[in-house]
């Protein structure tokens, strides 16, 4: 299985309410959501698909270490 590659920082989007499919490899042309990059390249990793309820201010974590994923915990500023 491929490591993520990693942001360093989460992608803040307007998100609209509904099934999502967020990049969890980080090669996506189409971040924050998964555009298929993951089964091309091989990497062994899945999107991380959440329903939405509500539209709104997301942040979509980019770093991969969210205790919380795909949302940001902001562990991506932690040492």
């Amino acid at each position: 299985m491929a490591e993520p590659k990693h942001g360093t920082s989460p992608i803040v989007i307007d998100e609209t309410p509904g099934k999502k499919a967020y990049c969890a490899c980080g090669l996506s042309a189409n971040l924050p959501y998964c555009d298929g990059s993951h089964s091309r390249e091989g990497t062994g990793l899945s999107p991380n698909v959440v329903d939405v309820d509500a539209p709104g201010k997301k942040a979509i974590c980019q770093c991969h270490r969210s205790g919380n994923m795909p949302w940001c915990d902001g562990t991506h500023s932690k040492p």
